[in-house]
């Protein structure tokens, strides 16, 4: 596996990565790719195979973190033209960045790690457009909302995520920004899950024991402001002390790999954007360990 031969021995992977380990990547991909799915079976072949279009699109993100296909597209015809002499033209490329969404999506559930039986949850807010432009935004307007969080009003979506203490990715969904966030466990958790912790938002007693029937899984949160008895065992307390973890996780994806985006003109183009960015943070949370 590239993530584990390659760059496991060093501190930060997006500075150490060096030009040849495009190779080892591509090699990872096509490894990891279900055969049937790498190539089209009508019509004429696209210049790119899937493997390849799949390595610029995480290439890019490990080493510059283009916010644009239309940058990465410019990037790699300047700074890789000799990995990939047959670009395709620009909109042919569009096309089939949507067309190998759905080969990242299985790359990135072969990656996440849906055995852990400790995990912590949160959610964050994915903004399509700022708020001032929400009622004129059209690109989404079918499927995005209004949520609420402590920092105030947003519109576009909400990304759920349960992640490990090496801070990789259990699980993930996106929905509506106005989505509850103990809702949502009922995704992002499984049957392997023993222990999950999270903020106020999953004390919903209701979904709580839902997820117990469910999965077996014990849902650990901070006791109500308004409890007049507080009971918090030194386990409970020891672990809600580590659930700052899945911010850091947000932290990364938002600040650092440019999730957050306004530039999609389509609801394809933001779901591959997000799969995209996604996909790479999982590859150097592995990385990491």
């Amino acid at each position: 596996m590239f993530v584990e031969t390659n760059i496991n021995k060093h501190k930060n992977p997006m500075l150490q990565l060096q030009s040849h380990h495009i190779v080892d990547l591509y090699c990872w991909v096509d490894n990891n790719l279900p055969k049937s799915l790498k190539t089209t079976k009508a019509g004429r072949p696209p210049v790119l195979s899937s493997s390849e279009l799949i390595t610029i699109l995480l290439w890019n993100t490990l080493v510059v973190q283009q916010k644009t296909i239309k940058d990465l597209y410019d990037w790699v015809s300047m700074y890789h033209h000799r990995d990939f002499p047959k670009l395709p033209k620009y909109n042919a490329f569009i096309d089939h960045c949507h067309r190998v969404t759905p080969l990242c999506l299985q790359l990135l559930e072969q990656l996440l790690c849906d055995q852990e039986p400790i995990r912590f949850l949160d959610s964050t807010m994915v903004p399509v457009c700022k708020t001032v432009r929400a009622n004129s935004h059209k690109v989404a307007k079918s499927i995005a909302a209004f949520g609420k969080n402590h920092q105030g009003w947003h519109y576009g979506f909400k990304l759920h995520a349960s992640v490990n203490k090496q801070r990789q990715l259990c699980g993930i969904v996106l929905t509506p920004a106005n989505f509850h966030d103990a809702q949502a466990m009922r995704w992002i958790l499984n049957e392997h899950a023993d222990i999950a912790v999270g903020d106020g938002g999953y004390t919903a007693r209701v979904m709580q024991e839902i997820i117990w029937k469910s999965y077996g899984t014990i849902v650990v949160s901070p006791p109500h402001p308004k409890q007049k008895t507080k009971l918090l065992a030194g386990w409970q307390r020891l672990l809600l002390r580590m659930r700052p973890k899945v911010e850091a996780v947000f932290d990364i994806l938002k600040e650092h790999l440019q999730l957050v985006t306004s530039f999609p003109r389509s609801i394809k183009g933001y779901l591959f954007h997000y799969v995209r960015i996604i996909l790479a943070y999982q590859l150097i949370a592995l990385a990491k360990t």
